[in-house]
């Protein structure tokens, strides 16, 4: 723990390790400073919940929360889309799209599609996960990417789950379809979802620790190809309709949104004197 100086004489106790500190800033955006009244209220909540609990602890029970968030957001999602399904609108988009993509295919083409579109899947998307979850440790020593990238995995993985449980929505037929196939229900596109998630937090913490601006660009825009890409081929493949892609897009941003704030909370608290853990 340091003391720093300040004008009014003051010496107040800012907690966290330097590479913690370091994670403030994206560029010049401080990530604790928070512009609305709600936020300023929430944060200062939050900073007082660090100093007597730990900040790390207050992240880990933050992110929890938001899982059961992120559910209960899925299940409203998948209300939202019966009442959608019974009024025809879904057909009217689905149907056209995959209709197009099938006169895209070609041998090549579909054996291309379906290694990239494996890398998002239930064996290659973990890899991935991994290997930048060892970078980041060893890098920062510091136990809140391993947090951050295992609950945001969860969370993907609990709503995914949830999904599919709730549509059970089926598959466009086998005959549409690129092999290997695949029997789970359809809706989210899980590869989508997880991929949304995974990519995201992942993009999010290397844009913490990098200070020129085309860096930051050329990392967003190469996670928002993945993620893009990824889509795009479960539809290509006939694996899923296009609502269950655009369906994945948008909830896994909303838990990636839950993420990233938990994480500025996390920050907040440091700032503000809490310890990672109690003392």
């Amino acid at each position: 723990m340091e003391q720093h100086d300040t004008p009014s004489g003051r010496t107040p106790v800012i907690g966290g390790t330097d590479r913690e500190r370091a994670d403030r800033t994206v560029g010049d955006v401080d990530l604790t400073r928070w512009r609305s009244r709600a936020g300023r209220s929430v944060a200062d909540a939050w900073a007082g919940l660090g100093r007597r609990y730990g900040a790390l602890p207050l992240l880990v029970l933050t992110l929890l929360v938001g899982m059961g968030v992120a559910v209960t957001a899925t299940w409203a999602a998948s209300e939202v889309y019966d009442a959608v399904r019974e009024a025809d609108d879904v057909a009217a988009l689905d149907r056209p799209v995959l209709d197009w993509m099938l006169t895209l295919r070609s041998p090549v083409l579909d054996r291309g599609v379906t290694w990239w579109t494996d890398i998002a899947g239930t064996i290659g998307m973990p890899i991935v996960a991994v290997l930048f979850l060892v970078g980041f440790t060893v890098q920062r020593r510091a136990w809140t990417p391993l947090v951050l990238l295992v609950a945001a995995s969860a969370g993907s993985l609990a709503m995914t789950i949830a999904g599919k449980d709730l549509i059970g929505r089926a598959r466009p037929p086998l005959s549409d379809a690129v092999p290997p196939y695949e029997h789970s229900p359809s809706f989210p596109s899980g590869h989508t979802l997880n991929s949304t998630v995974i990519v995201g937090t992942i993009v999010y913490l290397l844009l913490l620790r990098q200070s020129r601006v085309v860096t930051r660009v050329w990392t967003i825009v190469a996670g928002t190809l993945f993620v893009v890409s990824v889509g795009a081929s479960r539809v290509f493949l006939g694996h899923h309709w296009t609502t269950d892609v655009l369906a994945a897009w948008a909830l896994g941003l909303a838990w990636l949104a839950l993420v990233v704030t938990a994480h500025r909370l996390y920050l907040t608290a440091l700032h503000r004197g809490a310890e990672p853990t109690p003392s």
